[in-house]
């Protein structure tokens, strides 16, 4: 089979490797939509990978014993190998699984784990069937486009009486855009890139604030009566942005972090959480018992087309890395036989 790898600074390639063969109750995917994510960051690093990504959705064309999946499944791929026996795993939670499975140790070989590939290992209990009518392209976006702000806005309990701040409107931030708008809350942006404003203003956000000005924050209050707002996500992944939700919440308010973030924020326990009495959370994707509503945002909201700016062949790989290191983009979607 064919995928793509990272060769070394902003450089990337299509390679041959052996085809990979299913193995207890895991299914073989024949991947139709492999979406791009974080994997730029390593393109611009120059960091050489071999299995890349974590997203896709395709068709079962092997199992190898019967199992949750069958021949001929259309199905969304979940991300990584949870185990499937911890209490996590079996009640929905497996994102958080603390012994995930070793791929390599029970297939043999470490192809099959990259979704950046034309085939794809995966047990056949992480492969929720798409519904009949909603295509390749969009079932994918029940994965990184939707899933860790659906988790975080349906923790929160998002309504229609709430006003969201939204920091970071990349691909996970316009998502959230989509989510917060389809529950009916109003929606306060934070993003300086005017490509993402544009496109977050055409999804539904209802104001933008530029967080790199002085006065963002009162601005963002001035959009609330002088309170705050209700709930807030950080999808940017940067220090400045989250403060900004723990200030900008109001008290009693919620606030939930999605994008990743090694560095370290300041939380100052008395006047933060205390005496502002805020509920602060992190979140990485959904309950899967909530699948099935995450695909009912991706039937019925009327511009889910918006969230896909770009669909590629992966034989351009090159060019596909270039657009998502622009910034300049929604989401990407490869299409690993083209």
């Amino acid at each position: 089979m064919r995928k793509a790898v990272i060769l070394g600074p902003r450089r990337a390639a299509i390679v041959e490797v052996p085809d990979p063969r299913p193995v207890e109750d895991w299914a073989l995917v024949k991947v139709h939509i492999t979406p791009m994510c974080t994997e730029y960051k390593a393109f611009v690093a120059g960091q050489p990978v071999e299995y890349l990504g974590h997203e896709a959705v395709g068709e079962v064309v092997a199992v190898a014993q019967p199992g949750l999946a069958a021949v001929g499944d259309r199905v969304v791929v979940m991300p990584l190998y949870p185990d499937g026996r911890c209490p996590l795993c079996t009640s929905g939670d497996y994102i958080h699984c603390e012994h995930p499975l070793d791929f390599e140790a029970l297939t043999g070989s470490r192809e099959g784990s990259a979704t950046y590939a034309q085939y794809l290992l995966k047990p056949s209990w992480l492969l929720p069937r798409i519904p009949d009518g909603v295509s390749y392209e969009h079932a994918s976006l029940a994965l990184c486009a939707l899933g860790p702000s659906f988790g975080a806005l349906d923790a929160m309990g998002v309504d229609a009486f709430d006003t969201v701040l939204i920091t970071g409107v990349g691909p996970v931030g316009l998502g959230a855009v989509v989510n917060a708008r389809y529950r009916g809350a109003r929606v306060i942006v934070a993003e300086a890139n005017p490509y993402r404003v544009e496109r977050a203003r055409s999804l539904g956000a209802d104001f933008v604030v530029d967080p790199f000005q002085d006065d963002a924050l009162t601005r963002i209050r001035d959009l609330t009566d002088g309170a705050g707002v209700d709930k807030a996500l950080d999808c940017a992944g940067v220090v400045a942005a989250q403060r900004l939700c723990i200030d900008a919440a109001r008290r009693r308010g919620q606030v939930a972090f999605v994008g990743e973030c090694s560095d370290e924020l300041s939380i100052r326990v008395s006047p933060d959480m205390i005496r502002k009495g805020l509920t602060v959370r992190g979140s990485w994707h959904y309950n899967l018992a909530l699948y099935p509503k995450v695909m009912q945002v991706i039937q019925r909201f009327p511009d889910i087309e918006g969230l896909i700016s770009h669909v590629l062949p992966m034989s351009q790989i090159q060019e596909a890395f270039e657009i998502s290191a622009s910034q300049r983009c929604a989401k990407i979607l490869l299409k690993p036989w083209e």
